[in-house]
């Protein structure tokens, strides 16, 4: 036992235990992204759940969850902005020792990113039936996706505050703690599922609302968790409740930061309903085959979405600390690293294990195969992904979402859609495939290129200092 708990801590270092803006490039960025690795797949874990439990349910369910899980991402990526940029200015106050405008900048995120929630939650509640029927969600697929989006709306201030935790925890170098509270969570939404969807023991049958209830119930309490911590700051970044009225001018430097952002994430989630909106042309077998490989696909591209987020942190610390060489190697290292491993998962993984893979999530033999081809045209292309990820990841920690997001309009906008519509009509449900393909190959060449011009550089937020009231200062006392 003492020998798994001492591998175990060789894996996870908190950031007391190494410097992001000092000595080596690779071990700080390995030890800050492994434990995001941990947490995205966890995050995806209970994603997965929902497929797999929902796959057994009925197809129809499938399918509903099939569009709505993009319509989730839509609702939380609006928002997205604030906890990106709240996590860019506490990396980079940390990154400056200015602790001081790292916590005020924490807490003032949290005040407005529950304001945006529940207003999000509230006008998603009221238009998510008409959305999904404009996105074209069948008769049967219509009320089962309309009431699993009800139940997500109205809990939505629960899924982005716990966002919101984790960035800014991450901001200032602390990954570990965000991936227990995390871990927990996860394992109690896993629990849940069942006894939710099928009404076992004592509860209801409750479908895929139970899917739902399951997930909103597990973030709400992960919240509470991630709270407490903030507030005791014994670790990470600390947040109190005296700086959580809110400040106008900090408001505006929020959305300059945080729009494009927001723009990114949304970009992204809209072009995975506009796809929907193709797909939903199709017979139900192939909108559930969709849904089970985007699912497939969030698992393998994990590695470049956590890296990509240990880049951000390194270049917003490193940006701060007036180090931008730093942040430079940081990106380099990354987008090599993830270009071969995600190559070599694409293709040993999945290239040969499509159809079983698959059939993980359905017994329908019709899903599995289409399914199956959808994994094998886009596999061999998901080394380009981690390239654009680790590239985009340091323009955001720099500050500049603006280039991130018009990059990702570019590759999904102007690159994937199209592409998708016009062979779609030519080539049916494949030619939605190879836009993929093509769309991640196109995305990595323009972020690497936009990064040479190095227009990133002069992106150091810290000059514009926070003026925080004395009295705000005082400790927050904790139970220690």
């Amino acid at each position: 036992m003492t020998d798994l708990r001492a591998r175990i801590g060789a894996l996870f270092r908190g950031p007391e235990e190494f410097d992001l803006t000092s000595g080596s490039i690779g071990k700080p960025l390995f030890f800050l992204s492994m434990p995001i690795v941990v947490t995205n797949l966890f995050q995806t874990a209970y994603n997965l759940a929902d497929t797999f439990w929902l796959g057994q349910y009925s197809t129809d369910a499938l399918a509903a969850i099939s569009f709505a899980f993009p319509m989730v991402f839509l609702l939380i990526s609006l928002g997205m902005g604030i906890s990106v940029a709240g996590s860019v200015l506490v990396a980079q106050y940390t990154g400056a020792d200015a602790e001081r405008e790292a916590e005020y900048a924490a807490s003032q995120t949290v005040a407005f990113a529950v304001i945006a929630s529940v207003l999000l939650g509230g006008v998603g509640y009221f238009l998510v039936e008409g959305f999904l029927d404009v996105m074209g969600a069948s008769a049967d697929v219509l009320p089962l996706a309309t009431s699993y989006m009800e139940v997500i709306s109205l809990g939505l201030v629960a899924m982005f505050g716990f966002a919101v935790f984790i960035a800014l925890m991450r901001g200032y170098g602390d990954t570990i703690t965000p991936m227990l509270v995390m871990f927990g969570s996860v394992v109690l939404n896993i629990a849940l599922d069942p006894f939710l969807i099928f009404g076992w023991g004592p509860f209801p049958t409750m479908g895929i609302r139970g899917a739902a209830v399951a997930t909103v119930f597990s973030r709400a309490l992960a919240l509470v968790v991630g709270l407490a911590i903030m507030f005791r700051g014994t670790r990470g970044v600390q947040i109190r409740l005296g700086d959580m009225a809110p400040d106008l001018d900090f408001l505006r430097r929020l959305v300059r930061i945080g729009v494009p952002a927001s723009v990114e994430g949304t970009g992204r989630a809209l072009s995975m309903n506009l796809l929907l909106f193709i797909v939903a042309l199709f017979p139900d077998p192939v909108v559930a085959a969709y849904g089970i490989g985007t699912r497939v696909f969030s698992v393998i591209v994990l590695p470049a979405i956590a890296v990509a987020r240990g880049v951000e942190t390194m270049t917003g610390q490193n940006v701060g600390a007036g180090k931008p060489d730093r942040a430079e190697q940081a990106a380099g290292l990354a987008a090599k690293a993830l270009f071969g491993v995600l190559t070599a998962a694409g293709i040993a993984v999945v290239w040969f294990a499509a159809a079983p893979v698959a059939a993980v999530f359905t017994t329908d033999p019709e899903v599995v195969d289409i399914a199956a081809g959808f994994l094998r045209i886009v596999a061999p292309t998901f080394g380009f992904i981690g390239i654009t990820r680790a590239y985009t990841g340091s323009f955001r920690g720099a500050g500049k979402t603006l280039v991130a997001a018009a990059i990702s309009v570019l590759m999904l906008g102007v690159i994937r859609f199209p592409i998708a519509w016009v062979a779609a009509a030519e080539i049916g449900e494949t030619g939605i495939w190879f836009s993929f393909a093509i769309s991640n190959v196109a995305g990595a060449i323009i972020a690497y290129a936009w990064y040479r011009r190095g227009t990133w550089r002069d992106g150091d937020l810290t000059e514009q200092r926070v003026d925080v009231d004395e009295a705000a200062a005082e400790p927050v006392p904790t139970d220690d």
